[in-house]
Parts: structure tokens; C-alpha cells; sequence
């Protein structure tokens, strides 16, 4: 009898430890999980109690995670991938820039005039016409229209070309800002023959064009296109998003938002240093001190990023800071008459070292806008330098932008533990135009993701969305399966296959949008991966993307998004969404 009753305990016991503990809120079953864990593992399904995942596992040991109020989502058969971070965006940017019209949309000469011309239609003689974002290198000719053409297409309106570091205006436009001959100015291009500028100006010169000032957005319509944003972010998968240049006042809209449950994706917001002249250290100090945070604070919603400047211009206007000049290609494309011009930097070593040194000292991450290798080169010796004071390998710095990396600049970042926080977008749009203007052996060294990953240096993907609202044809595209079948294909938006070698498996490209974005934000152990503990974040997707045709990858489209267990985003396509789970 004894023996018996020893014999069914043993039984019960055994019964017992197979049942969870624990009941699930909701369980997704019958998919194709790619966990993103260590081990890029693969399971069935996922049981999820409050914002939390609970257990990640087969269907049968899911499916004991059922109680009276679980609702079970059944995937039919689709891959479901971690949330999806963007490393590096500017949504408040991005927010505004469509409500009152679209942007267009150019890819030739001709395309660009016609849209003035159709502007001058509607606008008033006088009123300006501007396009917020213009890159000439991202045209089929790979030049902005002359002087000439401006004035042809819209002899009675100042227009303006935008392109962020540099840009182009026509003879109205300096008319009516004043701009002329005598105007002494180091920011205004000029024909080196007759001094005459040509309508080509540097960023430095943009105070000089007499726009009159928009009327600006209430507080509440700022929020609300916000908000809208981030709901766009939702539906091509973002749950998590690094903003790339914030400040204190736009940190508290993000936590009230996060307070009142606005808030659909995860913030990390990049704060700007906003000193660019005058560097000493004891005013780096002070403005140091008056930030109420620093890097890591905050919550699991909205939380304190890195410690930014902007460290040189960009590859689309010439004014990145490269390790050679330009080139003469410079001439023909942006003007560059200089042959030994090879950009602009903001920053001396001096003074770089006393910002990085100081904001390692107080515990920040830093980061630094750095578009060209000569950029990068003086980034690294600076943060060598600071690592021989104190070790910042812990605080994960890294170089935003880089695009250019010799083998020496990474074996470097591989030592100190630098981050690469590369936008994807650029090789996709401009690794034709780089080609074209900086030859084949230059370009060797423009994305080389292969041999970063090779050598053990961590790559961060971001989009670097600043506006329009379209994810496939914003400036920049801010797509994530474009940007990983770009990385996979090594192909361009022109169809060109620029150096294959540095082609990456689309297991590193989903990873450099998951677990190491997550690294970025000091975050891995809360999201990133599918593991049991970390937050909830998920998106179930039209195909697989490890087993689809390479060029559909960047066609897929996610059909549900969910961030703390809470479904932010459907397509009303596919999976049957449970009524209890829909808003």
C-alpha cells in the first residue's frame, strides 16, 4: 500500500510540473517564430501575460498556457519577428512635413522643373517655392538644375532646393534675399570666372534667404501629428524608434505622451549638445549640468539616448569631411572648384576631445553625425584618446552616418567597442551617385557591412527619416525590409549590385533591426529577441523572411504589430484579429 501510494505521488508530482504556473492573457500558435535568441532559434508559439512575454516554446507546451480569459490567436502558418527598432529617425520632423501638401517625389531634371512649373501655377508672384528635402546626386542626370532652368521654370517666384548642408536658389530667389555679386559670403558659390554666384549655397547661408516665416502648428496639432507618425512607424513594423536629435522640452511631450498611453512605439531620444563654438570645458560642463538626465534615464517607454553633435556636412552636397578631396567629379556635381576641398568639419580635435572627454566623464553615451571617413578617422582618434582616461567601451559610443570604413577604422571601433549606426537608406539611394563621383576603389570602403560584422563590430540600423510620410519614397525611405534586402542584395534603388562581397545573410540583417538595436539603447534584456521576461513586442508578417525570394523581402509588409501585448497596428488581411483585442 505504501509502495502504492509513494508510486502516485510520484505520478502527481511529475503532472503537476508539466502545467504552468501560470495563465496566459493571449497566445499566438500554429506560426513560424524567429526568436532572434542566441541561437536564432525557432518556435510554434507564444504565450503573453500583461505586457510581458511569458513563454516562447512549441504549440503543445503553449497551448497549456490556456485559461478562462486567454484569447488565442491563431498565426495560420506566418512568421512572426521580434519588434523592429529604427536606430536613428526624426519623427518630429517627419510629423508636419505633408499636412498642408505632399512633397514630391523626383528622380529626373525634367520631374523637378515640371513640379515648379505646377507651383507657380498655384502660388502667387512672389511666393516661395521650396522643397524641404532636395539631393541632386539622388536624380537619374546626377545634377541640380542650372541656374538657368530655375529661372526658366519660374522666373516670377523665389524658389529654394533644400538639400539639408547645401541647396540651390534661382535669380528671384536672391532678388528678393538681397544676394548679389558684392554680397561677401563664404556660404555662396560663385563662377570662379566672373564671381557671379551661381545659385549654389552651403547651409551657412541659408539665414541670408529672406522665407517668411510659416505659421506655426498649436501644441496640440504638433502632438497629434506626432502621434499619427508613430502610427505610421507602427504599420511597417517599428516598435521601438531612436530619435536622432532631441532636446528637454520634446523628452517631456514624449513622457506625458507615455503618461497618457498616447505613446505606440518605444523612445530613445538622442540629445543634442548644442555648443558649436566657443568650446571650453567649463562651458561644456555647465551645459552638461543643465540636462536634468543623462543617458539610460527614463523608463521602458521613453527613455534618455546618447549625447550628440554634428561633427561634418553630407555626402549629397559635397560637404561631408572625407579623408581626400573630393575629386573632380566635385566640379560637375556640386561645384567644387577647390581640388583640395574635401568637405567641412565643425569641430577641431581640441575641441572635440573636450566635449567627448567631458560627456564620458559624467556617464553619457556619445554619438556624433560624421557622413564622411575623414570624419569618422577624427571621431575614433578622438575616442581613443578618451579611452586612455577612462574605458568607454561600457558606454557603447558609436559614429552616426559613417558610410566610409577603411579596415584600420574598423579594427579600431572593434577595440573600443564603437558602434556603427549606419543608415541603410543611403547605400540604397546613393551608392550610384558615390560610385560615380569618388571611382571604384573609394567605394570599396561605402557600407561594408560584410566585413564590420566579420570583425565583430556591432552595426545599428537606422533609416534617417526626416520627411514626407510614404515608408518607400520619404526622404529617407524608411522601410526596414527595403533596407535588409539591400543589405542582403547589395543591390540600389537603380538596380546596380555595387561590391557583393559585402553582402550580409538575412539573419544578420534582421538582427542589426532587433537585438542590436536593443544593444544601442543598453536594452537587450528587454527587447530585441522573443524570449520569455522580455517585453512583448511583436510583428507577424506577410511572408518569411528567411525562406522567401531575395527580391521579395523587401515586399514584405507586416500584418499585425503589437508593443507591450497591445495590438498598435492590422491590415485586416490574413490572421482573424480576436473582437477583444481590437481598439
Amino acid at each position: 500500500m505504501k509502495k502504492n501510494i509513494f508510486f502516485y505521488l510520484i505520478i502527481l508530482t511529475a503532472m503537476t510540473s508539466c502545467q504552468p504556473k501560470q495563465t496566459a492573457d493571449i497566445i499566438l500558435i500554429n506560426g513560424k517564430i524567429i526568436t532572434v535568441d542566441k541561437d536564432f532559434s525557432i518556435a510554434q508559439g507564444i504565450a503573453l501575460l500583461g505586457e510581458e512575454i511569458l513563454a516562447v516554446g512549441s504549440e503543445k507546451m503553449i497551448k497549456r498556457f490556456t485559461g478562462e480569459g486567454t484569447t488565442v490567436i491563431d498565426l495560420q502558418g506566418k512568421t512572426v519577428i521580434p519588434g523592429l527598432i529604427d536606430a536613428h529617425l526624426h519623427p518630429e520632423m517627419a510629423a508636419p512635413s505633408e499636412l498642408d501638401e505632399e512633397i514630391p517625389d523626383v528622380h529626373t531634371v525634367a520631374e523637378l522643373l515640371d513640379w515648379i512649373k505646377s507651383q507657380v501655377q498655384i502660388k502667387e508672384k512672389g511666393q516661395w517655392i521650396i522643397h524641404p528635402k532636395f539631393f541632386a546626386t539622388r536624380l537619374i542626370e546626377l545634377r541640380a538644375p542650372s541656374l538657368a532652368e530655375l529661372d526658366a521654370a519660374a522666373p516670377d517666384h523665389p524658389v529654394f532646393l533644400n538639400g539639408s548642408y547645401g541647396g540651390n536658389i534661382n535669380s528671384e530667389a536672391m532678388r528678393i534675399s538681397g544676394i548679389t555679386k558684392a554680397t561677401n559670403h563664404p556660404g555662396i558659390l560663385r563662377d570662379s570666372k566672373t564671381g557671379i554666384p551661381t545659385g549654389i549655397i552651403r547651409a551657412s547661408a541659408f539665414n541670408l534667404l529672406s522665407i517668411p516665416a510659416k505659421e506655426p502648428l498649436t501644441k496640440n496639432e504638433e502632438i497629434d501629428a506626432l502621434v499619427s507618425m508613430l502610427k505610421r512607424y507602427n504599420e511597417i513594423g517599428f516598435t521601438s524608434i531612436c530619435t536622432g536629435y532631441g532636446d528637454s522640452p520634446t523628452y517631456e511631450v514624449y513622457r506625458k505622451l507615455g503618461e497618457q498611453g498616447r505613446l505606440t512605439a518605444r523612445i530613445y531620444m538622442n540629445i543634442g549638445l548644442g555648443l558649436t563654438s566657443g568650446i571650453t570645458r567649463e562651458k561644456v560642463k555647465e551645459k552638461l549640468n543643465s540636462f536634468p538626465f543623462v543617458t539610460g534615464d527614463g523608463d521602458e517607454w521613453v527613455r534618455v539616448g546618447a549625447l550628440k553633435i554634428l561633427l561634418d556636412g553630407g555626402i549629397l552636397t559635397g560637404t561631408a569631411y572625407m579623408r581626400e578631396p573630393w575629386g573632380d567629379k566635385a566640379a560637375e556635381i556640386f561645384g567644387i572648384t577647390d581640388t583640395t576641398y574635401r568637405g567641412i568639419v565643425n569641430y577641431n580635435r581640441e575641441d572635440l576631445l573636450t566635449i567627448v572627454t567631458a560627456a564620458n566623464e559624467r556617464n553619457w553615451k556619445f554619438t556624433a553625425h560624421s557622413t564622411g571617413g575623414g570624419g569618422v578617422d577624427l571621431l575614433l582618434d578622438v575616442y581613443e584618446e578618451v579611452n586612455k582616461l577612462k574605458p568607454i567601451k561600457e558606454r557603447r559610443f558609436s559614429i552616426i552616418h559613417g558610410n566610409f570604413f577603411t579596415p584600420d577604422a574598423i579594427r579600431k571601433m572593434n577595440e573600443l567597442g564603437v558602434y556603427a549606426d549606419a543608415q541603410i537608406a543611403w547605400f540604397y539611394k546613393d551608392a550610384d551617385a558615390m560610385l560615380y563621383i569618388l571611382g571604384e576603389e573609394r567605394i570599396k570602403t561605402f557600407h561594408p557591412n560584410r566585413s564590420m560584422i566579420d570583425a565583430g563590430v556591432l552595426i545599428n540600423g537606422g533609416s534617417d527619416h526626416m520627411v514626407k510620410w510614404d515608408p518607400n519614397t520619404s526622404i529617407n525611405p524608411y522601410n526596414p525590409f527595403l533596407a535588409m534586402w539591400s543589405m542582403v542584395s547589395r543591390k540600389t534603388e537603380r538596380g546596380t549590385v555595387i561590391v557583393p562581397s559585402e553582402a550580409i545573410t538575412r539573419e544578420e540583417a534582421l538582427k542589426i533591426y532587433t537585438i542590436n538595436n536593443a544593444y544601442a539603447s543598453f536594452e537587450e534584456a528587454i527587447k530585441g529577441s522573443i524570449e520569455p521576461g522580455k517585453l512583448a513586442d511583436l510583428v507577424v508578417l506577410s511572408d518569411d523572411i528567411l525562406t522567401c525570394s531575395e527580391d521579395q523581402i523587401k515586399n514584405i509588409t507586416p500584418e499585425l504589430t503589437m508593443v507591450g501585448g497591445r495590438i498598435v497596428y492590422s491590415s485586416g488581411k490574413g490572421i482573424i484579429i480576436p473582437e477583444e483585442l481590437t481598439e
